[in-house]
């Protein structure tokens, strides 16, 4: 049994928690992007359906599958994966959850950072007189690693420690004296923050500060509804993806949390409450701030084509130049609660990646709750500086990819058979509606043994062979091409060994060659770190045969 006897200090607590776990960057950065891109008004509906049949019971099998492993005192993914079956592969299967947060952390992390040093240059006024193009050239200065904005050598590497070093030290306080503490503040700030700049972006008319629409026109050209999208298995496939950033679902952090929830306690109704604030979060605010307030000062045409290059563009390149066009102290203000916004959100989801490792080793080396933090802390600065030194060369992108899209997308699908089929769904009812405080929806029973594994199927097998375009009427006709965002036309690097053999440039030559060598060297160091998580589930899984645990 384990010495480890953290509980959560109260039930607003844990809420607040588990919803500032789900409250991310995505949330406002991501959700407004992919609404545009994927039929507008009309994305809702696959949005919904997809929280509705995939979203919700995930949520519940995670927190269920996490309070049977807390009974059994385990904390993290391995042995809480592995209470649920008796094959003793499925611990491996477990590794995803410690491997997955860590290296969503890595990079997660700086970006959480440039927030934090956008909330310090708010205040300094650094954007004041700048342009659009001005604030553009700042983020490319700052995340350029030789130059300063500030006369700070390694400007970006400094945020980048601070940001962690803040992460680990909240950490290092334990559950309810550090996590619950700062989800008790950062969730009701956040949600201040995003009401101010909502209420601005709702309020937006033509001709004053610049402002070249009305906030109806931002509006509109978010959710005015192309229905046609709705029959577009690219646009599910979208709504699905969004799911899993929005909810973090598939990462392990769910389990972890509610591990340490006692057992007779509800699950249903707090997943559905934590689930809730975040739609609501997403939905309401997420969708009210980027887009409008960006079309209401730059028009349809510019965000239109600011749009494709994502969220991140407008974020951190636009939005600081627009906040100046309310005046310095207005301006400063709104700066501060956007980057603060977002700060919030970013910090609030990287204290759960800390989580499953730490939980992992105070379970079975016995590790005291500090040193365990901080030895993510350390495992997290070495895994991540990479992003933050070779950003330019997709080291980014790449942890994003792997670790952040495609491992959530496997790990949750085989968690639903496990749950489902080999712990079986009559003990999984049981578990998900023990102490229920709601009447869970009987039908749900079938939704999650038949429908939602056969809906994340179908979003990995999507994103595996994913055709050109986006064209699945043509695909489905015999002429199947496989789109450069698959996932097998990612293994191969098709597209940047295409644009390779495409250039002539000696220049352009020379940096894709780089490019390439450190997206390999990226995936190589991943696997690399996945493995050596999965000996120490072994060694560990020796210690509980040799101490007769097992």
């Amino acid at each position: 049994m384990s010495a480890n006897k953290e509980s959560w200090g109260s039930r607003v607590g844990l809420i607040l928690a588990m919803a500032g776990n789900a409250v991310g960057l995505g949330n406002f950065l991501r959700f407004p992007v992919q609404a545009v891109q994927n039929g507008g008004g009309a994305f809702i509906i696959p949005y919904l359906v997809c929280f509705l049949v995939m979203g919700i019971p995930l949520l519940w099998i995670e927190w269920s599958m996490g309070r049977f492993g807390g009974k059994h005192g385990n904390h993290s993914t391995p042995y809480i994966v592995d209470t649920m079956g008796k094959h003793r592969l499925w611990k491996y299967i477990g590794v995803f959850g410690i491997w997955t947060n860590i290296a969503v952390a890595a990079y997660y992390c700086y970006l959480e950072s440039w927030t934090l040093s956008y909330v310090f240059h708010s205040v300094l006024g650094t954007f004041n007189g700048l342009d659009q193009e001005g604030v553009a050239a700042f983020f490319d200065t700052y995340v350029s690693i030789g130059d300063s904005t500030l006369g700070i050598p390694y400007e970006a590497v400094v945020f980048y420690i601070i940001c962690l070093l803040l992460n680990t030290w909240i950490l290092s306080q334990g559950l309810s004296g550090g996590v619950e503490r700062v989800a008790k503040i950062g969730m009701p700030m956040l949600i201040l923050f995003g009401v101010f700049l909502a209420f601005k972006g709702f309020t937006i008319s033509a001709g004053e500060a610049g402002a070249v629409n009305d906030s109806s026109v931002g509006l509109n050209f978010l959710w005015t509804p192309n229905f046609d999208e709705l029959w577009s298995p690219t646009v599910w496939l979208a709504a699905a993806g969004q799911i899993f950033f929005t909810l973090s679902v598939g990462m392990g952090t769910v389990h972890c949390y509610a591990s340490y929830v006692r057992s007779k306690d509800d699950i249903a109704l707090n997943a559905m409450s934590a689930g809730w604030m975040n739609e609501f979060v997403e939905v309401v605010l997420g969708a009210s701030i980027l887009i409008p307030i960006s079309i209401g000062y730059l028009g349809v045409e510019r965000v239109t084509e600011l749009v494709q290059s994502g969220g991140l563009g407008l974020a951190f390149k636009t939005l600081p130049f627009l906040f100046t066009q309310w005046g310095e102290v207005l301006g400063a203000i709104a700066g501060v609660m956007w980057f603060g916004l977002l700060f919030f959100a970013g910090i609030t989801s990287s204290l759960a990646m800390g989580t499953p490792w730490i939980g992992f080793l105070q379970d079975e080396f016995k590790w005291e709750r500090k040193s365990a933090a901080w030895s993510f802390g350390l495992i997290v600065l070495i895994l991540g500086m990479p992003t933050v030194l070779f950003f330019h060369y997709g080291v980014f992108d790449e942890y994003d990819y792997w670790a952040g899209t495609v491992s959530l997308v496997v790990f949750a699908l085989v968690e639903t058979i496990l749950f489902a089929w080999v712990f079986g769904m009559d003990k999984g009812w049981r578990e998900i509606t023990s102490g229920a405080d709601i009447q869970v929806p009987n039908f749900y029973r079938y939704i999650i043994k038949f429908v939602t594994p056969l809906l994340l199927l179908w979003v990995f097998i999507g994103s595996l062979v994913t055709p050109k375009g986006g064209d699945w009427a043509k695909a489905f006709a015999g002429d199947w091409v496989l789109d450069d965002s698959s996932i097998i036309n990612k293994i191969k690097n098709t597209s940047l060994k295409r644009q390779l053999a495409e250039a002539t440039d000696p220049a352009v030559i020379e940096q894709l060659q780089e490019t390439l060598f450190f997206v390999n060297a990226s995936r190589i160091l991943l696997v690399t770190v996945f493995l050596s998580i999965a000996a120490l589930v072994y060694i560990a899984y020796k210690k509980r045969v040799r101490e007769g645990r097992i």
